[in-house]
């Protein structure tokens, strides 16, 4: 009986740590269990230079450069809302005999899912996140890869902000860290370009992990962070092509803190092959040449935003990333992404810690290699509930 007791008052801690923001935490056993996250509406109208994005596609929830129309007619503006970036986290902590941690952290939102349509109900399938284990100096499972900066996103109703300018991706990985120094293994992956272009190859053709290595730089004034990435891109039809190439890139991130309670955050990073890490994907790592071998392809990002804070409840950003690509026309056709670039401003106010409502101003430009080009205007609002 007392067992059941203690079971029963356990749930109720749990329910009260899902709904209460001053009670996120309860024990189970020797394991402490958190439970964060926040819920988000987003309201958007966006008008298109030339053409438009299908009903349903993800660029209608967040921007994504590569989707920007181009060579289209120009359409009346379009009207979105949804609540797809809501999200839900739970963070376990359960300490050793020896006076270690073991970490647990599991977090899902509804992005780039499935589930029903705008029609009726909306019911959108949960996705995974975060899923990943912490001990010692141990990370194992899937996070933001090792390349990315979370730290130097802006603060932005957009679900990224500077796009075009970092790099992104979540992926499973073994990494080691000792003080600003990371080294991690990651799950690796190859987009490729078929020859003459017109669409994609994804391939899980590889036979090593992706290799990242990185060290942050932390002082009074902020931080800086560098990375670098060493990989193999390969793909194998098993009809005459086998081919792999060695992708290389390097990425610099940071914060500067101003004296005013202001802040710079900033992102580069160039390399050959970045493919999937860069812009997400706005152009394939490797193309195919006439013999069946991959060449890698270039490209640079990078961006900048600046926020202000009017009161200790309101703050503006205003943020500009761009993306090149050096493409061989030659094997990648006319169609494929040569440059992007964006700029938004937003204002933001907290009548409360908890609660966050706010208005953005979008302006997107995309260009083919085929000289073809096409912009986004876009006005976002948003109310945010962190818990």
């Amino acid at each position: 009986m007392k067992a059941k007791i203690k079971n029963t008052a356990t749930a109720v801690a749990l329910c009260l740590a899902a709904s209460s923001g001053a009670a996120q935490a309860a024990t189970i056993g020797d394991t402490s269990v958190k439970f964060t996250g926040y819920v988000k509406v987003d309201a958007m109208v966006s008008d298109y230079s030339d053409g438009t994005i299908a009903s349903g596609s993800v660029g209608r929830d967040f921007y994504i450069p590569s989707l920007t129309p181009v060579g289209g007619v120009d359409e009346d503006p379009q009207f979105d809302a949804h609540i797809r970036t809501s999200r839900f986290r739970f963070a376990t902590s359960t300490p050793t005999a020896e006076g270690d941690t073991i970490n647990g952290v599991f977090e899902l939102d509804f992005v780039v899912t499935s589930g029903g349509d705008e029609r009726i109900s909306n019911s959108y399938v949960p996705r995974v996140r975060h899923a990943y284990i912490t001990y010692k100096n141990w990370l194992v499972g899937q996070t933001w890869t090792t390349f990315m900066d979370v730290g130097a996103l802006p603060e932005s109703l957009d679900f990224i902000g500077t796009t075009d300018g970092i790099t992104f991706g979540r992926q499973v990985m073994l990494r080691y860290t000792n003080g600003g120094l990371q080294i991690a293994l990651e799950n690796p992956e190859s987009t490729i370009t078929p020859f003459g272009g017109g669409g994609r190859i994804t391939s899980d053709d590889n036979t090593m992990p992706d290799l990242i290595a990185a060290y942050t730089s932390k002082q009074d004034w902020g931080y800086v962070k560098v990375a670098g990435l060493v990989r193999q891109l390969s793909y194998d039809n098993a009809a005459g092509i086998d081919a792999d190439e060695t992708s290389f890139g390097v990425s610099v991130t940071g914060k500067y803190n101003l004296s005013n309670g202001d802040d710079i955050r900033f992102t580069f990073n160039t390399g050959s092959g970045l493919g999937r890490y860069s812009a997400l994907n706005a152009v394939n790592g490797a193309v195919l040449n006439e013999s069946g071998d991959l060449e890698a392809i270039d490209s640079t990002g990078y961006g900048i935003a600046y926020r202000h804070k009017w009161s200790d409840k309101a703050r503006s950003s205003i943020m500009f990333s761009a993306f090149e690509a050096d493409n061989d026309v030659s094997l990648t056709g006319l169609a494929t992404t040569e440059s992007t670039y964006s700029t938004r401003v937003n204002y933001l106010y907290s009548p409360t810690k908890a609660l966050t409502v706010g208005a953005e101003y979008a302006f997107a430009k995309r260009e083919v290699e085929s000289g073809l080009e096409g912009d986004m205007n876009r006005f976002q609002v948003s109310a945010k509930y962190a818990f």
